[in-house]
C-alpha cells in the first residue's frame, strides 16, 4: 500500500497521534521486498515466534487502540478496531496459515485509516476516557482467549504425538 502522509487537522489534540502513524509504519510497512512495492512490518515477523510473538503484536495493537480511544475515537470505532486486531491476533496465531495472513492483513494500518476517516467526517468526540476501561477489559479477555487457544492447540498436538509414540 502506498504510504500516506497524514495530518490530523480537526483538533490540537490530534497532533499527539502522529506517533501512532510511526508505530503503525513499523508494525505494518517498515520493510519492502526488493524489486517490488510490497511492504511488510514487524507484525508478521513477530508472528514467527509462536505464542509470544502474537501476544506481543496484539499488545502493540491494543496500545495503539487505547491511544486512539483517549484522543476521541468513538466507542463504535474502538470496537471495530478491537475486532480488527483480534482477528489479526487469533488468525495470526495459527501456524503457517497465520504467518501468511499476517503478511497480508495489516490491522494497525486499517485501524489508523478508520481513525483518519473518523476525523475527516468530523466525528471527533473529545477525550474517550469513558471507554478506556472497556477497552482494557476487552484486551485482557482477548489475551486470555489467545492463551487458552494456544494451550488447547499445544495439548492437542501433544496428544497427537503421544498417540504415535
Amino acid at each position: 500500500m502506498a504510504e500516506l502522509n497524514t495530518r490530523y487537522t480537526r483538533t490540537p489534540h490530534t497532533e499527539k497521534l502522529k506517533w501512532v502513524d510511526g508505530i503503525t509504519k513499523i508494525m505494518d510497512n517498515q520493510f519492502r521486498f526488493p524489486g517490488t512495492d510490497w511492504r511488510f512490518g514487524l507484525d508478521p515477523l513477530l508472528g514467527l515466534f509462536p505464542g509470544v510473538g502474537d501476544i506481543a503484536s496484539f499488545a502493540v495493537s491494543a496500545m495503539l487502540i487505547m491511544t486512539m480511544a483517549r484522543h476521541g475515537a468513538s466507542g463504535k470505532l474502538v470496537t471495530l478496531m478491537l475486532l480488527n486486531s483480534a482477528m489479526d491476533a487469533i488468525i495470526g496465531s495459527i501456524p503457517i496459515l497465520g504467518n501468511i495472513f499476517d503478511f497480508a492483513y495489516k490491522a494497525n494500518e486499517r485501524n489508523v485509516q478508520m481513525l483518519r476517516n473518523h476525523y475527516e467526517q468530523g466525528k471527533y468526540q473529545g477525550s474517550g476516557k469513558g471507554i478506556v476501561l472497556g477497552v482494557l477489559v476487552a484486551v485482557l479477555v482477548l489475551i486470555m482467549l489467545m492463551i487458552w487457544l494456544m494451550w488447547q492447540l499445544i495439548s492437542w498436538f501433544y496428544q497427537l504425538l503421544a498417540g504415535y509414540l
